[in-house]
């Protein structure tokens, strides 16, 4: 059971970790953009499903994408009902 709340901790901070990376423009060559990459082949199978079912919220000229936010709940829900600490 640890082994599996840990690993549910590792994605979450893998999914924050996305999240700060693309506030910021990132070299193509760049290591971070290697990171990027990395972090986006890990993440998108969760994330890009639920974002094809539910489009970004409209705040005026910027487009908000819950995706994250409720696949971090959704994470943090599952290791709440395993009992994680």
């Amino acid at each position: 059971m640890e082994i599996l709340c840990t690993a549910l901790l590792i994605y979450a901070l893998l999914i924050l970790v996305r999240i700060v990376l693309t506030w910021f423009p990132l070299d193509p060559d760049g290591a971070m953009a290697t990171v990027g990459g990395v972090l986006f082949v890990l993440t998108d199978p969760i994330l890009a499903p639920l974002r094809r079912a539910l489009p970004a919220v409209r705040i005026g000229s910027v487009a908000l994408d819950l995706s994250p936010i409720i696949v971090l709940f959704g994470i943090q829900f599952i290791r709440f009902g395993l009992g994680c600490s």
